[in-house]
This record gives structure tokens, C-alpha cells and sequence, in this order.
């Protein structure tokens, strides 16, 4: 199974800002759409990083109050992992895993075409282990 797939029945909707919004702003963001991650893009559409509520809770702690008047590309992660509509679902899954992230953006020809979380990846792997299990089951019971 790909990240394709998981595109195909969740939608490839992406919640974006502009890197020049303040955190105070994102905050709004994030909960108006319920929400735990923002993908923070360029004018032009460009992925420039991903802003958590993580990233937003460890800023606080750091810079207090104060830290609602930075702008995203202050806070955001820059290094982002990506994948593509081809990458496999036990491959996100790993990445993810070791890199101890909850989001992944979806890029296709260097353009976001989605996003996929944790809860997304494995709810997939299950659904496949499901399957297959089920299959086995018809084969050894000696049905279709």
C-alpha cells in the first residue's frame, strides 16, 4: 500500500501559512480547524517547513508570552521528511517512527499535494494486515 492510497480516501487537503504569520495567529489556525500541525509555505507554494503545536508549547516555555509575537519561520521545523504518492506505507511508517514525527507532507513534482499523520499510517497498516489475514483465511478454509 502507498501513500497514494491514503490520499485517495482521506483527501488531500493542507492547512498552510505564510512564514511571516505570527504564532498567535497560527494558534488560531490550529484550533479553528482542529488541528495539530501547520505546513508553512512560500508565496510561490514552496514547502519551507512544518509548525506543530510542539514546536508552538516548546517556544512558550523558552520565550513566555512573548513567544506569540514570532513569526513561523521562527519556530517551524526547517528539515523537513517528505514523501511522495509512491512512497510505501511500511516505509512512512519507519520514518516516522525513527524520527519520532507525527506529520509527513505529501509532495509530488516538489509540490504539496497532501499530508499524512501517524494515526493515518498505521490505521493503513492495519487495514493491510487485515486483509491479508483474511485471505489467508479464504486460502487455507479453501475459499475464493
Amino acid at each position: 500500500m502507498t501513500i497514494a492510497a491514503i490520499l485517495k480516501h482521506k483527501g488531500s487537503s493542507v492547512t498552510t501559512v505564510a512564514p511571516a504569520a505570527t504564532i498567535a495567529e497560527v494558534t488560531h489556525v490550529l484550533a479553528a480547524h482542529r488541528i495539530g500541525v501547520v505546513v508553512v509555505v512560500a508565496n510561490n507554494g514552496e514547502l519551507l517547513g512544518i509548525l506543530s503545536e510542539r514546536d508552538i508549547v516548546r517556544n512558550l516555555a523558552e520565550h513566555g508570552a512573548s513567544a506569540l509575537d514570532l513569526h513561523a519561520e521562527q519556530v517551524m521545523t526547517r528539515n523537513v521528511s517528505t514523501a511522495t504518492p509512491s512512497t510505501s506505507v511500511v516505509d512512512a511508517t519507519a520514518r516516522m517512527t525513527a524520527g519520532r514525527f507525527r506529520h509527513l507532507p505529501v509532495l509530488d513534482q516538489g509540490r504539496i499535494i497532501g499530508l499524512v499523520s501517524i494515526g493515518d499510517v498505521v490505521k493503513a497498516r492495519i487495514s493491510q494486515q487485515e486483509e491479508e489475514v483474511d485471505s489467508l483465511k479464504a486460502y487455507v478454509a479453501g475459499g475464493p
